[in-house]
């Protein structure tokens, strides 16, 4: 290995530059030194830490009762019971609060791709050990939401997981047809009808029968992700599963743990 690629020299080039030009951390504003993430000391880094809190075993949907699964490990949440998805499982892999949070708005709206890679780590740090599939696919985005962002974050975090998923990316098949108004601030009901038809596969042969997992960053209502599932299996697709980084968290199910430690590290 050529000496300029030593980790020594690399952590001695960042610690320079940050001298020359202090960054501080994105999370708790603490000027950085030599951290391993972009934008995040070592010290916020460490606080992310996967769900494991019993949830929903369709959409991954954390119940706000630790016994809610002790007696019935395969419970569904009261939604998917009245309206089961179009997918087979979701794993929503951890909570969508700070400093993930930060890190994936940084990367999707302030054009930061250097934290894809750290993001991406995360999701195989906590990916699930039965998942078995076909084809990866990246939930696709508009062209003309795609031009003005440059890149899809989503494709950004699938291209990693290939090799520990051992299956392809497919990225050019399953596609967005007609553009929205964001997402953020709709209700479930709005997604829903906001995206009805957005979606459409190029070529139905190759996801023929095929299992597929669909990739993405946030998962919120799940409306993006059950509309294209459903776009698939229409198109004759097997099975049909989700894994996102992060799910948003209704206040009465973030851990207290997680609370504990975003405490403790303001102290």
């Amino acid at each position: 290995m050529a000496p300029f690629a030593t980790p020594s020299f690399t952590g001695l080039a960042r610690q320079a530059l940050r001298f020359l030009i202090p960054v501080d951390c994105a999370a708790c504003g603490l000027a950085l030194g030599d951290d391993p993430v972009p934008l995040f000391c070592a010290r916020c880094w460490a606080t992310i830490a996967p769900l494991t809190q019993p949830r929903c075993a369709r959409c991954d949907r954390p119940f706000v009762s630790p016994v809610a699964t002790e007696f019935s490990p395969d419970h569904h949440c009261q939604t998917c019971l009245e309206r089961p998805p179009s997918y087979t499982k979701a794993w929503t892999l951890y909570p969508y609060l700070p400093p993930l949070q930060d890190a994936i708005r940084l990367l999707k709206y302030n054009a930061r791709p250097s934290l894809a890679e750290p993001l991406a780590r995360l999701m195989l740090a906590a990916l699930p050990p039965s998942l078995s599939i076909d084809l990866i696919m990246p939930v696709p985005l508009h062209p003309r939401r795609l031009r003005e962002r440059e890149f899809n974050q989503a494709l950004l975090l699938a291209d990693r997981l290939r090799a520990a998923l051992h299956a392809p990316v497919v990225y050019t098949n399953l596609v967005r047809v007609l553009p929205a108004a964001a997402q953020t601030s709709l209700s479930r009901k709005e997604r829903l009808r906001n995206l009805r038809g957005a979606f459409a596969v190029r070529t139905p042969a190759e996801v023929a029968g095929k299992r597929i997992v669909l990739v993405d960053d946030v998962f919120t209502t799940g409306a993006t992700v059950n509309e294209c599932a459903k776009t698939l299996r229409k198109s004759g697709s097997g099975d049909v599963f989700v894994l996102t980084l992060a799910r948003t968290m209704d206040p009465g199910t973030v851990p207290d743990r997680i609370l504990a430690q975003r405490a403790q590290q303001f102290i």
